[in-house]
């Protein structure tokens, strides 16, 4: 049986939805809509390794870039 940690994306698709290019994508358009800075997080979740949010990092998780 394989636990959810240890699956990787089953697509292409979902493979490019789960990409830090999407997430900055996601964050530069946040960005525009929101008028505050959004930050694209690593998760270390196999199945959403990126995240965009508008606070920092929490615990388990890396800045890797600020969208301001």
């Amino acid at each position: 049986m394989t636990s959810a940690c240890s699956m990787q994306p089953s697509s292409s698709k979902r493979a490019a939805l789960a990409s830090f290019d999407h997430a900055y994508a996601v964050a530069v358009r946040m960005r525009h809509a929101t008028g505050h800075p959004q930050f694209v997080l690593r998760t270390g979740d196999p199945l959403q390794p990126f995240r965009v949010s508008s606070t920092g990092p929490q615990r388990h998780q890396a800045l890797m870039t600020l969208v301001a």
